[in-house]
């Protein structure tokens, strides 16, 4: 080496090419011009898994060649790239870290590339005193100063994406959301960070799928809970299992929000697949839409940073550097800038090391594994760092991982468009808002919830107002056949004038049907408040006369022929409905409605009162319905309408409460209750009446006795009547004590007559024995006595026979009996009227 510079110098001389000279002695490093190597131990996997070395590698070694070149980093020292290919598999970089390590000359740094390979190499080089900085590796687990106490990254960790997309949540004002990860380490930690973070904001993650390499059931578990706002986490050939599944259970469109990393190639859905089944068209359908937080890996600002190129200077001669290759097909080209800027940040906090360690009497070149006083500079001086790169602003934080940007896009018509940035160090989101749905974006609960007013159904409306105006005839045939016949005797009976406001009660229920059907549809919203009062001004009256007449009746009834109770209480609620289309979007009804500040207690008021009057009217009814009078002889009608009255509104009021929210059912439903409740009160009223009144042919002759006998006859009869019954009862009530006071002293004659012919029989026993000429004793007349009141038994002066024992003999003659016949002949109809 030392033989081929000088041969250079020497012809360089010989041409005389100041030019030339100057070139060759910047472009070699040569030991005789006094520059010491200072060497990088590096593993770039340039296939495996992730084949980030195809385009990492030529952007190192470019970073490598521009800081050898400048004399104000590192004028004394050359840095050189001793790399491996580490096949991104952990086996294969074990081997190669022990040649690394175990093998001369002595690496200052290692720079290890995907994660998987940083672990394993961060974890064992505090072993041996060296500073590991990677340009690849993503994974949260490598953030643990802990475990990897000498680790950096140029690359952020996977976590970055996540304040990203809790600011997106936030600002979209989402509450719920689900996640499905692919189970690898760099997803498991991604997701455990993730929800720390959400948990922090208030937001909740309902659903949590994972799957290892089939992700079927997941997406159907997704599918099956009703996941919206998804945040997928897997590499890209899972990716494209994800989404075929996804196209299958028909989990995506405008309902759906979709979160994917950033990292996939821009056509990633396109690429023929053979472990999936759909096609490029399905697949293409399938993933519209959906956005992708990726960490920017190339600065979008034309500045020109410590290497001195802008970034797009960098792209071209990175490019020329590939040869023309195709950075879609080139693994590792969007991370390039990091790869990069590794080298950048490395060279620089070498240079900056040269002093404190001068001044401490050490030197970069005297490095080795077990210094730890040069390892410990160059730790700080990685840990301080700060400068512009073609990646953007390079800054390490405390864990020792890149704090960068974070690029939002979104998928829209095949390709991605850049929405938006989000600044970590400063907490900053910059919106372009050229999006197609996100401009706005949904509010809480994943949906838009649209405003919308629904109308009465005109068919309805116009149905029932037919039905409507029909009752109000027959309201009107019954009104004039009552007014005209009022003075016919059977009319005058069943109380005519409660009848008429029966009718006109009826009538003004029916009416109300014609502005309870009227909406904004009709007339004009500053309108409606006078609609509404005119409807509950023309229901309140009808129903009051109406039933107000019918409960009259039946409470006069009641009172007159027997004797002499509650309440309730209701709400209502509107409910959203869902779209007919592939909307993200909730359909709120709007309906326009009769209300008052004091609305519960109106309704509370009224609906107690009428339905204590409904009630009532209902047990009044039950009371009088076996009492038959000429007074009201229609009071079983109108018991039977107050039924129908009573049992319709009970069962409207809490229906149409319920049914609010349906304009058409709730009109419907308390309309035809109106009309039937009015139909069924005039058939049942007037019809039988009209009947009667046709086929006996009573028009006049009822009337002409009216006129004649006058309503006072009516009266008295109806006072007889009453009197009879009441003595009728009186009486009833004296006969029955009676007998039972003649069954007691029955009993107790028996008594007293068996007594005495047991002492009769002793008596004759003993003059049997005694001397005849002995006197037979005289019984003591008072003793045979009968009670106060009752005629004396026949006097007995012979002896009477044991067996005797019926005392009914003692009452043979007829003034003796008690029983019915001793009742004047006078009350013997009115026992048994």
């Amino acid at each position: 080496m030392s033989r081929l510079c000088q041969s250079l110098l020497r012809r360089s001389v010989l041409r005389s090419s100041l030019t030339l000279t100057l070139t060759v002695l910047l472009s070699c490093s040569c030991p005789a011009l006094g520059k010491k190597k200072l060497y990088i131990g590096a593993l770039f996997p340039m296939s495996g898994g992730w084949p980030g070395g195809q385009a990492c590698l030529p952007a190192a070694q470019m970073a490598l060649d521009l800081v050898n070149k400048r004399t104000d980093i590192l004028p004394d020292y050359e840095l050189e790239l001793i790399y491996y290919d580490s096949m991104c598999d952990p086996g294969e970089a074990t081997k190669l870290l022990y040649d690394l390590l175990y093998t001369e000359p002595i690496k200052i740094v290692l720079m290890p590339g995907c994660s998987s390979v940083s672990t394993l190499v961060a974890e064992a080089a505090r072993m041996w005193n060296l500073i590991v900085l990677s340009y690849g590796s993503s994974s949260p687990a490598l953030s643990n100063r802990q475990r990897f106490p000498t680790f950096f990254r140029t690359h952020p960790s996977a976590t970055l994406h996540n304040p990203t997309r809790v600011q997106l949540f936030q600002k979209w004002k989402w509450t719920k959301i689900a996640t499905i990860q692919q189970t690898t380490e760099v997803f498991t930690s991604t997701l455990d960070d993730l929800e720390e973070r959400v948990k922090e904001a208030g937001i909740e993650i309902s659903v949590r799928q994972s799957f290892l390499t089939d992700p079927a059931v997941a997406v159907k578990n997704l599918k099956r809970q009703d996941a919206r706002i998804i945040v997928g986490l897997f590499y890209e050939t899972e990716a494209r299992k994800v989404f075929c599944e996804v196209y299958k259970e028909k989990l995506y469109g405008k309902k759906y929000v979709w979160f994917l990393i950033g990292w996939y190639a821009d056509n990633w859905f396109k690429i023929k697949d053979p472990s999936i089944n759909c096609t490029v068209e399905q697949m293409t359908e399938a993933v519209e839409g959906h956005v992708t937080t990726e960490i920017v890996m190339l600065n979008p600002e034309t500045v020109r940073g410590a290497s001195n190129l802008t970034s797009q200077e960098f792209l071209a001669r990175l490019m020329s550097k590939l040869g023309g290759k195709n950075p879609e097909e080139t693994g590792g080209f969007q991370e390039a800038p990091l790869a990069y800027d590794a080298v950048w940040a490395l060279a620089l906090a070498l240079n900056k090391t040269v002093g404190p360690l001068k001044a401490k009497g050490h030197r970069l070149e005297d490095f080795n594994y077990n210094n730890r006083d040069i390892t410990a500079e160059i730790y700080r001086a990685l840990n301080t760092s700060s400068f512009e790169g073609v990646s953007g602003h390079v800054v390490f934080d405390a864990q020792g991982s890149r704090m960068a940007w974070t690029l939002i896009e979104q998928l829209q018509g095949g390709s991605y468009k850049k929405i938006g940035y989000y600044d970590s160090t400063k907490g900053n989101l910059s919106w372009y808002g050229n999006d197609k749905w996100i401009g706005s974006g949904p509010p809480a609960d994943q949906t838009v919830v649209i405003e919308e007013f629904r109308y009465l159904s005109q068919k309805i409306f116009v149905s029932v107002s037919v039905f409507a105006g029909l009752g109000i005839l027959l309201g009107i045939v019954c009104l004039t056949f009552n007014i005209y016949n009022s003075n016919v005797r059977y009319i005058q009976n069943s109380q005519p004038y409660l009848n008429n406001m029966t009718a006109v009660g009826c009538m003004m229920a029916l009416a109300a049907v014609f502005p309870l059907g009227i909406d904004g549809l009709h007339v004009h919203r500053r309108q409606f408040p006078v609609v509404c009062q005119f409807r509950l001004w023309l229901l309140g009256l009808g129903f009051s006369l109406a039933y107000g007449s019918m409960f009259t009746k039946i409470w006069w009834v009641h009172t007159v022929f027997t004797k002499k109770d509650e309440k309730k209480d209701r709400r209502k609620k509107f409910t959203r409905e869902a779209p007919k289309g592939d909307l993200d979007v909730l359909i709120q009804p709007l309906l326009e409605h009769c209300s008052s500040e004091k609305m519960n207690t109106w309704l509370g008021v009224v609906y107690g009162y009428k339905g204590l009057m409904l009630l009532l009217g209902i047990f009044l009814a039950y009371e009088t319905k076996s009492i038959s009078t000429e007074k009201i002889n229609d009071h079983r009608a109108v018991g039977m309408a107050i039924y129908n009255v009573a049992v319709l509104c009970m069962i409207t009021a809490p229906v149409t409460m319920i049914l609010s929210s349906q304009q058409d059912a709730s009109f419907a439903f308390a309309s035809l209750a109106i009309v039937f409740s009015v139909y069924i009160t005039l058939v049942v009223l007037f019809i039988p009446k009209m009947r009667r009144l046709i086929t006996r042919g009573e028009w006049q002759s009822d009337a002409q006795e009216t006129m004649k006998t006058g309503s006072s006859t009516n009266n008295n009869d109806e006072e007889k009547s009453r009197q009879l019954e009441r003595e009728n009862k009186e009486l009833q009530k004296i006969i029955q004590e009676k007998e039972e006071r003649v069954s007691e002293l029955r009993n107790q004659l028996s008594e007293r007559q068996a007594l005495r012919s047991r002492r009769r029989a002793s008596t004759l026993t003993n003059q049997n024995h005694s001397s005849p000429s002995r006197a037979i004793p005289q019984s003591d007349p008072r003793s045979l006595a009968p009670p106060p009141g009752y005629p004396a038994p026949i006097s007995d002066l012979h002896p009477v026979a044991p067996s005797f024992g019926n005392s009914s003999s003692l009452y043979q003659q007829p003034d003796s009996k008690i029983s019915r016949n001793n009742c004047h002949t006078s009350r013997l109809q009115l026992l048994y009227k």
